[in-house]
């Protein structure tokens, strides 16, 4: 895909998700890989609803800033997945609403922050780590990811919201949709002792869709 076509599915994309509430006013930030090694993503206070293509930040391989506005404070964190995620081309950070709430609940488990609800949340998002909080921009923020040694394509940010890195825009994108929903169910269930999929199911899951859950996360 040129970089003129991914510049537009980025303001495609984050459109989308603005418009379903899914990050509200200059909220989330969205980057993508080039075959360079650099990458374009969403200028800082940026709305996902109304961005420019031509105004989105060029950085290099280095993430010095090549031309468009000045990027999101957040890129350090994109930096630490694309260095720790070998398959990433692109992420996805959002504060939605139902993913937020969980990151704050006392119970979750930092390396599973989910249980094996559906099948569709393993497939698209395998397991989802949760990391302490750390101010909006803090590159300390990186260490902490970088700290999970790329076990995991979604990560909850404690008190903050969902990263999810893809192999495509796209799929990083329906990985934090289906993040966000799976949030969503756990929310309206917790306390109701809902059936989770059993470890057969998850192994059959793992197993016909070749999943790669982290070794700790094997229910």
């Amino acid at each position: 895909m040129s970089e003129t076509k991914i510049r537009e599915e980025i303001c495609r994309l984050g459109r989308s998700l603005f418009e379903r509430g899914l990050t509200p006013g200059s909220s989330g930030n969205i980057s993508v890989k080039l075959d360079d090694g650099g990458w374009l993503v969403t200028p800082t206070n940026a709305s996902l609803g109304f961005l420019d293509p031509v105004r989105l930040s060029r950085l290099d391989a280095a993430g010095k800033l090549l031309s468009g506005d000045a990027p999101t404070k957040e890129v350090p964190l994109h930096s630490a997945l694309y260095e720790t995620r070998a398959p990433a081309r692109a992420v996805v950070h959002l504060h939605s609403t139902h993913s937020v709430a969980l990151s704050m609940l006392p119970e979750i488990d930092p390396r599973a922050a989910l249980p094996p609800m559906t099948a569709y949340y393993l497939m698209k998002c395998g397991a989802t780590a949760l990391v302490p909080y750390y101010r909006p921009g803090d590159p300390a923020v990186a260490d902490a990811i970088k700290g999970l040694a790329g076990k995991y394509s979604s990560v909850l940010l404690a008190n903050h919201g969902p990263v999810v890195s893809g192999d495509t825009l796209e799929a990083a994108v329906f990985a934090v949709e289906e993040l966000e929903e799976t949030a969503k169910l756990y929310l309206l269930l917790r306390g109701l002792n809902p059936r989770y999929l059993t470890p057969a199911q998850v192994a059959d899951l793992t197993k016909v869709f070749e999943l790669k859950l982290p070794d700790d996360h094997q229910h």
